[in-house]
């Protein structure tokens, strides 16, 4: 009997899995397989094209690839000028709802376009091998011959290694393992999950199809809905740069049935370095000199060193927890989604992250005013066993040593390799350069532009300054102003913490809008047990300490949500009517702390004058922070 080939092998299961089946046929492959959708015609009408829209998913990856005449292209040169349909198979694959079907649907397609020549010239489809090791060229060109016909643009596509291929698998999300027999042999077959991918001509995502919802009547509709589309024929279309550098998992208004998610994909986050030692040598509009420890001279070479410890997981005791997770720069260097901070391994840590803006200019560090430099300052979330777990200093300075890229730039800065004071100035370093200011206060204030702000934060500067005499904490000085008396205060946020009676239940918040009333005996069952917190009598034993909190800056304090150090208030509005209020009452009340007897209309004029206070170099510390090396990365 003659050998088939496998592409005329696979072209008969193509037809026959496409055909119509008699009724026999039907129920004995239902006993086998019950086929995918895509062989079948669409079980429900689909929407007209162009009366619905394809959010962008993300910028498509590029890649190292092999045509069928061996030669070396980058998947992005075949994208950008039509719209493509991305496909991942290999050629001996048997599984009649996996590769097959892919290939299956594009062959539909491929026979829809001779009826559809508009189509023809405006679409590319691209069918990729994920088994470099038998499908090369050679194999594909053969494969391709049952498929390929004059005038529609389908190609087949290899790589040259497993190297080349690794990365395409990964940024493209496909789940691929080899399947190996009981003595370890490797089977030739592969576990995966199928997709395939819909690229506009600004080499945007706009589809990903898996078994379910691969048909060619959707997609061909999909592809007709983009070309329609006017941002197809644009440029690509980007979040307002603003957004790009604020949160990316940005949940504002989650708490409405009408929430519409405003995240950001993690590739259009595009990092820009910057040279931070401008922030101290010139410092902007609105704060003074930067104090500099004599021992502990900043330079470039400290401060990338520093950022670049600053963003690396292996600082941590099971190399999963960096000082940025806690300190999230494009969340004010603090965290907008908690109200106290997390750990390793979701180990709970009692208070709020403070943000790391304007840092170099605090004289004392940590909620309860601990410690009065940032090289100490360093090493308590080193070591906190809730943060990041580090049994001891040594174990840290031996991990960083054992980094030979990180040895070889401690000796070129200090002469000597890593230590435990070295590594607390690097990182000091990176964050004594985190200086943000001229903001609109600043241009109004110290820089007399009349127009910077508008009479609305006017009129709450005065009563900043006057009838609510929040000045009396979070000063403002002739020339500069950090909005901080670098006191410790009791507000009786701590004392009601720490005080009140809990209710039985408290609302938890299952979807936007939709809140479920849950027992705190439940939710004590899988939580950590709650512990006190009686601020800076922790570290002076002083009765009169008790509930005192560090004042904190004002400065981008509408980019550093939640707020106190337990994060229990969530926005400015609230912080504003929680001090209306008087605070809570308690033996040790801040005697500043009193009844204010705003109006809502002055409550909503002094929340406008804290949105002023925004540095305009937010978004350029931030970038600068994109741009650093995480880990072993460059």
């Amino acid at each position: 009997m003659k050998k088939m080939n496998l592409p005329s092998l696979f072209l008969m299961l193509l037809i026959v899995c496409a055909s119509p089946l008699s009724q026999a046929d039907t129920s004995s492959q239902n006993q086998s397989k019950t086929l995918a959708p895509g062989y079948g015609a669409l079980e429900f009408t689909a929407p007209e094209p162009g009366t619905y829209q394809l959010p962008a998913l993300g910028n498509a990856a590029d890649g190292k690839l092999l045509n069928t005449q061996n030669n070396a292209i980058s998947l992005h040169s075949l994208l950008g000028d039509k719209v493509v349909l991305l496909s991942f198979i290999y050629s001996s694959c048997s599984d009649v709802n996996g590769c097959p079907l892919a290939t299956a649907v594009l062959h539909k397609i491929k026979n829809r376009l001779k009826n559809e020549p508009e189509l023809v010239g405006k679409l590319r489809m691209l069918t990729i091998s994920f088994n470099p090791e038998h499908d090369t060229p050679e194999v594909m060109r053969q494969y391709a011959q049952s498929f390929q016909s004059d005038g529609v643009d389908w190609q087949f596509l290899t790589t040259k290694s497993e190297q080349d291929l690794q990365p395409l698998l990964a940024n493209y999300k496909q789940n691929v393992q080899k399947v190996f027999d009981a003595e370890g042999h490797f089977t030739g077959t592969f576990s995966h999950q199928l997709r395939v991918y819909l690229i506009d001509r600004n080499k945007q995502i706009r589809n990903i199809y898996s078994v379910d919802f691969l048909h060619p009547d959707t997609l061909i509709n999909d592809v007709k809905t983009l070309l329609k589309s006017p941002a197809d024929t644009a440029s690509p279309q980007r979040e307002p740069t603003a957004a790009l550098y604020s949160a990316g998992d940005n949940k504002s208004g989650y708490e409405q049935d009408n929430y519409q998610t405003h995240s950001i994909a993690l590739a259009e986050r595009k990092g820009n370095a910057t040279d931070l030692t401008k922030t101290y040598r010139k410092p902007p509009l609105g704060l003074g000199a930067v104090p500099v420890p004599v021992d502990n001279p900043s330079s470039k070479a400290k401060i990338s060193l520093g950022r670049q410890l600053f963003y690396d997981r292996r600082l941590s005791l099971n190399n999963t927890f960096s000082c940025a997770m806690c300190h999230i720069p494009e969340q004010g260097f603090t965290n907008n989604e908690m109200a106290t901070a997390v750990g390793i391994e979701g180990r709970t840590v009692r208070r709020n992250s403070p943000t790391l803006y304007n840092i170099a200019y605090a004289k004392t560090l940590f909620h309860d005013s601990r410690e009065n430099s940032l090289e100490q300052q360093v090493w308590g979330p080193l070591l906190a066993h809730n943060e990041m777990g580090n049994p001891s200093i040594g174990v840290v300075v031996e991990k960083i040593k054992s980094i030979a890229d990180y040895k070889h730039q401690f000796v070129r800065i200090f002469g000597k390799g890593p230590s435990m004071e070295t590594i607390g100035m690097v990182i000091a370093s990176y964050e004594r350069s985190l200086n943000s200011a001229n903001s609109a206060f600043d241009r109004w204030y110290f820089g007399h532009d009349k127009s910077a702000i508008d009479e609305q934060a006017q009129r709450g500067f005065k009563l900043f300054t006057g009838k609510a005499n929040c000045a009396g904490c979070h000063i403002i000085a002739k020339n500069h102003a950090l909005f901080t008396d670098h006191g410790n205060h009791n507000t009786g946020i701590g004392y009601r913490d720490a005080m009140s009676k809990a209710s039985d239940t408290q609302p938890l918040q299952v979807a936007p809008g939709v809140y479920l009333n849950v027992a705190n005996s439940l939710i004590a069952s899988v939580s950590a047990a709650k512990t006190n917190d009686l601020g800076r009598y922790e570290i002076t034993q002083d009765p009169q300490d008790r509930w005192k909190y560090k004042t904190p800056t004002l400065r981008n304090i509408s980019l550093t949500a939640p707020y106190m150090h337990n994060g229990s208030l969530t926005t400015l509005r609230e912080v504003v009517e929680f001090y209306n209020r008087g605070g809570v009452t308690n033996e040790n009340l801040d005697p500043l702390i009193k009844p204010l007897q705003l109006t809502g209309d002055e409550i909503d004029d002094l929340t406008a004058f804290l949105n002023t206070l925004t540095g305009d170099n937010v978004k350029e510390l931030v970038a600068d922070a994109f741009a650093a090396p995480v880990g072993e990365s460059r």
